[in-house]
């Protein structure tokens, strides 16, 4: 269901669209009116898809398992691409109609996105969710340059509309310029916060031990509540994916985060979000490349509970 200039019919490891029994389903959301900074993170789902080919048969090393066979990719969803108010109003019935069906992964657009799937995902589950976020901004401002709301501001947002438990959202990478009230607002209201600072130079499973017990002690204490990923692909530093809107330097590296989601596949993830790759500044596609990989990895965690 491609429908603009810019979508592409390539699909997500060249599976076809989902059948009403695919378990899992991707669909790309390919949106950027809210970029502060470089445009172009519309074109990441495309971007994203056409790496994910590099996957050959797409068997994870670690985990043993494909996604081929038990996923399905809807292409990009047909929706307004030049009102954050328009694109939400559309975008969220769309997610809550396709919630009941697959296990979704959206592919961005730009992280302004991620509130209307969280309102979507909250209405759906009936409970607050818990939040895993990569990125290297806190996205917690109180407005979005002059704006009520845009990518910068829908973490503060979804604290405030109630759509998930402030104490089981977790923060990862974080290190951009902000007031120390805007950096700490998700730490102040009870969450916790690993900074790229904090996580320098740890990369295994055993370096990064602390932060993975760390986020599994947080939500055993809350009863295991559901948990969704969103996966700013600023995070990583601008070395390893220099294609994006917003790049900061010191960031984290691509097998930081490979070892996080494959340590953490077997939490209660209902969801997750890839967002923020701009192709228009992806040196050899190393920024796709990576995006392809996380969600990829993401997947075939999924799969390999399930079995």
């Amino acid at each position: 269901m491609s429908s603009f200039a810019f979508s592409s019919d390539q699909r997500f490891l060249k599976v076809g669209a989902p059948t009403p029994d695919t378990p899992f389903a991707v669909a790309g959301i390919a949106w950027d009116g809210a970029t502060t900074n470089r445009p172009g993170a519309r074109f990441g789902p495309r971007a994203v898809r056409e790496a994910s080919h590099m996957l050959c048969d797409a068997t994870h090393p670690h985990f043993d398992v494909s996604p081929v066979g038990l996923l399905g990719d809807l292409g990009d969803l047909a929706l307004p691409n030049t009102s954050l108010e328009g694109l939400r109003a559309a975008l969220e019935p769309r997610a809550a109609a396709l919630l009941p069906r697959h296990h979704m992964v959206w592919i961005g657009g730009d992280h302004s996105i991620t509130l209307s799937l969280l309102r979507a995902y909250r209405r759906h589950l009936g409970q607050p969710l818990a939040v895993i976020h990569f990125d290297a901004h806190c996205d917690t401002w109180d407005s979005h340059v002059g704006e009520p709301s845009g990518h910068g501001t829908w973490a503060r947002e979804a604290v405030q509309e109630g759509l998930v438990l402030d104490a089981c959202f977790t923060q990862i990478g974080i290190r951009s310029a902000a007031e120390r009230s805007t950096r700490e607002y998700i730490q102040a209201r009870g969450g916790q916060i690993f900074t790229a600072r904090e996580l320098r130079g740890l990369e295994s499973p055993a370096q990064l031990e602390p932060t993975i017990e760390a986020i599994r002690q947080r939500l055993a204490q809350h009863g295991h509540p559901p948990v969704y990923l969103t996966l700013d692909i600023d995070c990583l530093d601008p070395a390893y994916a220099p294609g994006t809107g917003t790049p900061e330097p010191g960031g984290l590296s691509t097998p930081q985060v490979l070892t996080l989601l494959e340590e953490l596949a077997d939490l209660p993830f209902v969801g997750m979000d890839c967002v923020e790759v701009s192709p228009p500044y992806d040196h050899a596609e190393l920024t796709s490349q990576a995006a392809a990989v996380f969600v990829w990895t993401y997947l075939c965690g999924r799969i390999a509970l399930r079995r």
